[in-house]
């Protein structure tokens, strides 16, 4: 892990397309600007997490679970 101390107003860059900006510093908190292209996706830690634990959830789903969403999907469409 990298561990760079920086003032607000200061960057770190990533690459050549995403850059860190620290906008402000306060008690307990820092709030981050981060500028990158749109097609990369950008969470907070925690919202990745659930991300990822969801998707192996549904990836574990059974063919009931298939065939309700498509009777489900049948159903909008009418």
């Amino acid at each position: 892990m990298l561990v760079l101390t920086r003032k607000v107003d200061e960057r770190i860059n990533i690459g050549d397309d995403i850059i860190v900006s620290v906008l402000e510093i306060g008690r307990g908190s820092v709030r981050l600007g981060i500028d990158a292209p749109r097609q990369v996706s950008i969470f907070r830690h925690e919202i990745y997490e659930r991300i990822q634990e969801e998707n192996l959830r549904s990836s574990q789903g059974t063919s009931a679970d298939v065939a309700e969403a498509c009777r489900l999907l049948r159903e909008k469409s009418l």
